[in-house]
């Protein structure tokens, strides 16, 4: 499932390729920053939701949702927009990790999650793990 999803994601990239200015439409900051909030939006409502009676934190530009359960997101934590969902993962290496993700996030808005399934599971081969710091995020 996660091969084909891969698949699907990496044509779909190669397709926006094609198309003419299609790339710098996507990646402008009018349709990137709404992107960016409606993802911010969705992960603070996830996190929210799952945390009932807790409160999210903000911490260095990110809101971080912490006590979890560890199926609510993957890997040891994921950043959607602004919003750091975990468990307990919240050491400073970890967070400055994720600030990166929530600027990529900013940058390409809703199409950041293509890109990032196209670029591969294996965070050592992800392009955008490697620009957030392996070392950083526990890859390495």
């Amino acid at each position: 499932m996660t091969a084909r999803l891969e698949r699907t994601a990496q044509r779909l990239e190669r397709a926006g390729r094609r198309v003419p200015g299609l790339r710098a439409v996507l990646l402008s900051p009018v349709v990137a920053r709404p992107g960016y909030w409606f993802a911010s939006a969705c992960g603070w409502i996830w996190g929210a939701a799952l945390l009932l009676a807790a409160r999210p934190r903000r911490e260095g530009g990110l809101l971080v949702c912490d006590g979890l359960p560890s199926w609510a997101f993957g890997r040891g934590g994921t950043t959607i927009g602004a919003v750091y969902l975990t468990t307990s993962n919240t050491g400073p290496d970890v967070l400055a990790h994720e600030a990166v993700h929530r600027a990529q996030w900013r940058r390409y808005g809703l199409v950041f999650i293509v890109l990032y399934v196209a670029a591969g599971e294996d965070a050592m081969s992800n392009r955008f793990e490697i620009e957030a710091g392996l070392e950083r995020g526990g890859y390495a």
